[in-house]
């Protein structure tokens, strides 16, 4: 019922999901460019437009006693940056305990301006064998754009070409990250 009612909100609204919906039993799927809240409500409705039921990490500060529910209810994670604990293993090791797991990661990790990404994503597919589904919110055009899975292979800098090229295709606002390679072709 509510997936259908966030699938109605996100036609109405004028968005469109395009690119392949994968038929993968795990991947992470990697959200770029962060820049506001509502990038939340409109991959709300992406997710319920996919059909794929898609979790997501998330700052463990929005999960208070008033609202914590509401985020976990809506498939959210919380994370404690605050403690000092290797996440990519943990994560890993949950992917290797589900037979069915797909998870969001905003790799920018604020909406803020960023030089560079935090890698974590990355690390956690490679150690569980679990592709990418690098995923864009193209806000001039309305359109959640999705890729082709992604394998990553341990070769950081090769991965990544594909991964900034996609990214780079998307049209609104880009960071740092992005136009930092866009101008020099430099992986960070």
């Amino acid at each position: 019922m509510l997936s259908a009612f966030a699938r109605w909100l996100f036609k109405i609204a004028g968005w469109q999901l395009v690119g392949p919906i994968p038929n993968l039993s795990k991947a992470i799927w990697v959200v770029a460019s962060h820049t506001t809240n509502w990038d939340f409500f409109v991959g709300l409705g992406a997710r319920a437009a996919t059909r794929v039921w898609i979790q997501y990490l998330a700052k463990s500060s929005l999960f208070t006693w008033y609202a914590g529910w509401l985020f976990r209810a809506l498939g959210g994670k919380p994370v404690y940056r605050d403690r000092s604990h290797n996440l990519v293993d943990v994560i890993a090791d949950v992917f290797d305990q589900n037979h069915y797991l797909h998870i969001c990661i905003a790799p920018e990790g604020t909406r803020s301006n960023v030089k560079k990404l935090k890698t974590g994503f990355y690390y956690i597919a490679l150690k569980a064998n679990v592709p990418l589904i690098l995923t864009g919110f193209d806000w001039p055009r309305k359109q959640v754009i999705l890729s082709e899975p992604l394998y990553v292979t341990g070769n950081y800098e090769a991965d990544m070409v594909p991964f900034y090229a996609f990214f780079s295709s998307i049209h609104g606002i880009k960071k740092d990250w992005l136009t930092q390679w866009e101008e020099t072709g430099i992986i960070e």
